[in-house]
């Protein structure tokens, strides 16, 4: 299971003296119960018995050289702790009890490793060492094997014993793919696209959906933007910080909403820091692009301020112009981001608890020249903030191994500004949740599982222009997620029931639209799916999804312009819920030299919501666009592979497609990306890397009502980068240079390719330093 070899070396080493667990343990357990009473039961006084912190001191080297690998990320599996190697290859993990631990180290360049360590126990007949030193060495690698998947799991688990599609972007990857937003970073994954209206304007397709549809996080909690109500929304996100983005394609994951019909997407920040570190660690960016001659840096420093209590501080920062295309510039597409953030924690025996704030703001421009819009274009201002508290108990609680309690609050406010001056159309939205999640392991036939409850209230202000009435909406759900081993085979079962409340707070019979009243929905919500491992390393799975997709507040109430995306857009009062039915098969396979996997997928959607093009104009000259629920079906594959040649030479392909029908009449939906991928060569070694990348997607041909047809295009696109260790510490450049013979091409899913192609030749160059 773990083919590395690991060396434990002689120098042990014990910290600390017996004490007992700290008051804030009951007060968390607390919180945990009042907000899970209707699912467990925990009796605060059922303390462990005093126990001993220990420290697992270590360094990673390289397994051919034996020289120290500084900036290396160790990590302890399950318990969301983990620490970035010195310039000499050293570690320290603190403040675990006794017990078995998995240990894994991952580097840019290098394979991954996994080592199981004891610690604290006496076994017969020889006392296992309290604390040790562990040596973990790596072995180069052209392939980036993914690591460990949070997103979507029971547990902590490597990419490729997953029972959905997943897909990580972490370190070297995410330096290299790294654009102005989430979104536009991902775009290269299999099965994903992009509906952009500008460079700093993207939403994320997944499967040819989008929207609501599309759960974004952020440390595995919402939100909260008011990117799901309209293609002008960005997503109020910032990659530059991120540690990693993990991506599950497809229905299914039950933990975070049932309305994912499209998937999840999950930035990874660590907000809230789990454990404090033995020397201050971080990383610092710089991002430079031609394309929109933009400037971007990001800072992230953790460290400890007392012996349990972490510090995380953060600060991201990017200015850009306009974009620059083969047919000239595409004015008014130029922004502003600011973000920051704070978080700190109580660690102790039992867990930590601790809380953090993040600001952030955007002020970017929409393109004009459509009918209806000003020629000069909007500018929209974004606002957010979002204050998160999280409390995880890392021991048993009745039959929870451990237990999570998360509380958010996310203030936002969109405001569209028309020329020279005037408030066009203004969001405001409001969000309070409270999530309580408990992990457990073998209890009866079940080899573990997670069970939990979420509740919500969100408030929905709109002005300007807008007709729509000001909305309260209300959550509640309940999810059950079990696992089951049967020798090779795994499978994974989940129900989930969904309550929604839509309060209009001024009801109208009479309205234009239909009668705007009170609505609610509830549904319950499923999945099964299996896997089977064969130890050459072939993973078969399939999965079988019931999902539901409560109408969002815009589609059910919305009335009036919305000039930013140039539409006046209608809501229906009378829509129902969205229920999912989809189907996954995939077949993996995973070696030292090579990784691949392939996926089909059919989704059949009953009363699949979109907005229409009527083919008429509103009053002020706007497209009238009416919300309508029909049946649709999705299917298509994707599929990936990454080929260790030899000698660092690697081999990479990635190809997509999707099909969205309406069922009755065949007839193609609207905004449904084509047949896409790419092909690369690339040479990869520990201190530098070359890449060589031919981008290419076919014409769409397929189209909804109004759209036209978009051509096909091939893109060459190449990049280089050099991996250092100075002063002790990792340091990576990255030159990207995309588009290279300044090609003319149209994304079909981009609004403002009736007035301008995409990015034309751009040079990319950013640095990173790990420490």
């Amino acid at each position: 299971m773990y083919p590395n070899r690991v060396l434990v070396g002689a120098r042990v080493c014990a910290t600390g003296a017996p004490r007992r667990p700290s008051s804030p343990f009951a007060a968390s357990c607390a919180i945990a119960i009042a907000v899970a009473a209707p699912l467990l039961f925990v009796h605060p006084a059922s303390a462990q018995e005093p126990e001993r912190a220990h420290v697992f001191e270590g360094d990673v080297l390289d397994a051919g050289t034996g020289e120290p690998l500084a900036g290396a990320n160790v990590s302890v599996v399950g318990r969301e702790t983990r620490v970035v190697t010195r310039g000499d290859g050293s570690f320290h993990l603190t403040g675990l009890a006794a017990g078995v631990y998995t240990l894994r180290a991952e580097r840019p360049g290098y394979r991954g490793a996994s080592v199981v360590v004891t610690v604290g126990i006496v076994r017969p007949r020889r006392a296992v060492a309290e604390s040790a030193e562990v040596v973990i060495e790596l072995a180069p690698s052209p392939i980036a094997l993914e690591g460990l998947v949070v997103t979507g799991t029971i547990s902590e688990r490597g990419a490729a014993e997953t029972l959905r599609p997943v897909t990580v972007m972490a370190g070297d990857e995410l330096q290299r793919g790294m654009e102005a937003t989430v979104p536009a970073t991902l775009a290269a994954m299999p099965g994903l696209a992009v509906a952009s209206m500008g460079p700093t304007v993207s939403q994320t397709v997944i499967r040819g959906l989008s929207g609501d549809r599309v759960l974004m996080l952020e440390d595995g909690t919402a939100t909260g933007d008011a990117s799901n109500s309209g293609s002008d929304h960005t997503t109020a996100l910032d990659p530059s910080s991120a540690r990693r983005i993990e991506v599950v394609r497809g229905p299914g994951a039950l933990l975070y909403g049932g309305n994912g019909l499209g998937g999840v997407i999950n930035v990874i920040r660590d907000e809230i820091p789990s454990a404090v570190p033995h020397h201050p660690t971080g990383a610092a960016t710089l991002q430079t692009q031609t394309v929109t001659g933009s400037l971007a840096g990001s800072a992230t420093a953790f460290f400890g301020v007392a012996e349990q209590v972490p510090l995380r501080v953060e600060v991201a920062v990017r200015a850009a112009g306009d974009l620059k295309t083969p047919a000239g510039a595409l004015l008014n597409t130029d922004g502003a981001m600011w973000s920051g953030g704070i978080g700190s924690a109580r660690v102790a025996d039992w867990g930590h608890m601790g809380a953090s704030f993040r600001g952030y703001l955007n002020d970017y421009g929409i393109p004009g020249g459509f009918v209806g819009g000003h020629q000069e274009g909007v500018r929209i201002e974004m606002e957010r903030t979002a204050s998160k508290f999280r409390a995880v108990v890392d021991r048993p609680v009745a039959i929870f191994d451990n237990l999570r309690f998360d509380a958010t609050h996310t203030w936002y406010r969109h405001q569209e500004i028309e020329p020279p001056d005037t408030l066009g159309t203004l969001f405001v939205q409001q969000r309070a949740s409270a999530d309580v999640l408990g992990w457990h392991g073998r209890v009866g036939p079940f080899a573990g599982g997670a069970m939990g409850g979420r509740v919500s209230w969100e408030d929905f202000g709109y002005g300007g222009d807008l007709h729509t009435p000001d909305t309260r909406r209300l959550k509640a759900a309940v999810y059950l997620l079990e696992e089951m081993e049967l020798g090779p085979a795994r499978i994974e079962w989940g129900l989930r029931y969904d309550w929604t409340l839509a309060d209009p707070l001024e009801e109208d019979p009479d309205s234009d639209i239909g009668a705007i009243r009170d609505r609610s929905f509830h549904s319950l919500s499923g999945s099964l799916g299996v896997l089977y491992t064969h130890g050459s390393g072939l993973t078969l799975g399939a999965s079988a999804v019931r999902a539901f997709r409560t109408p969002d507040v815009n589609e059910l109430y919305s009335e009036g312009p919305h000039l930013a995306a140039y539409v006046f857009e209608v809501g229906n009062p009378t829509l129902e819920g969205e229920v999912g039915r989809g189907i996954d098969v995939f077949l993996r396979f995973e070696s030292d030299r090579m990784r691949a996997e392939v996926t089909a997928f059919y989704n059949d959607i009953k009363g699949y919501v979109y907005g229409e093009d009527t083919g008429r104009l509103s009053r002020v000259l706007l497209p009238v666009y009416q919300f309508r629920g029909n049946d649709a079906v999705f299917s298509g594959f994707e599929a990936g592979m990454d080929v260790d040649v030899g000698r660092g030479v690697a081999f990479e392909a990635v190809a997509s497609s999707v099909s969205g029908s309406l069922k009755d009449t065949d007839r193609a939906l609207p905004l449904v990306p084509p047949l896409k991928g790419h092909v690369a060569l690339k040479y990869e070694w520990p201190a530098w890397f070359i890449r060589a990348e031919a981008e290419m997607a076919g014409q769409q041909d397929r189209i909804g009502e109004f759209e036209t047809v978009t051509d096909g295009y091939r893109l060459f696109n190449a990049a280089a980068g050099a991996r250092l260790t100075l002063g002790g510490r990792l340091n990576v450049v990255t030159v990207s240079l995309d588009n290279a013979t300044d090609t003319e091409y149209r994304n079909h899913l981009s609004r403002v390719k009736e007035i301008m192609p995409e990015a034309g030749r751009g040079l990319s160059v950013t640095y990173r330093i790990v420490f």
